[in-house]
């Protein structure tokens, strides 16, 4: 079955939403432990922490919305051509 472009444009936007968020709430505990472990309460590895995660999500984004068919391509077949079968078919 078929899907419509739109719906293959809105599955790109919920995973770009979802890997961002993930990313920068890793980024957030990164750097609020390392605040308070390593840097005495510091606010820059915090900040650091989601600006590193929004930077990854943004780039898996770019990717996906880039390259949008090759995560599709493990569901594709190759066939033979014509030409190839009867060529084959002589040399045996």
């Amino acid at each position: 079955m078929s899907s419509k472009s739109e719906d293959i444009v809105g599955e790109t936007w919920d995973y770009c939403f979802a890997d961002s968020l993930i990313k920068v709430g890793s980024g957030l505990a990164v750097g609020s432990v390392l605040s308070l472990v390593m840097f005495k309460r510091k606010m820059w590895p915090i900040v650091f922490g989601m600006g590193s995660g929004f930077g990854m999500g943004l780039a898996n984004c770019q990717h996906a919305f880039r390259n949008p068919h090759l995560t599709k391509m493990l569901n594709y077949k190759l066939k033979q051509k014509e030409g190839q079968k009867s060529e084959s078919a002589k040399q045996s």
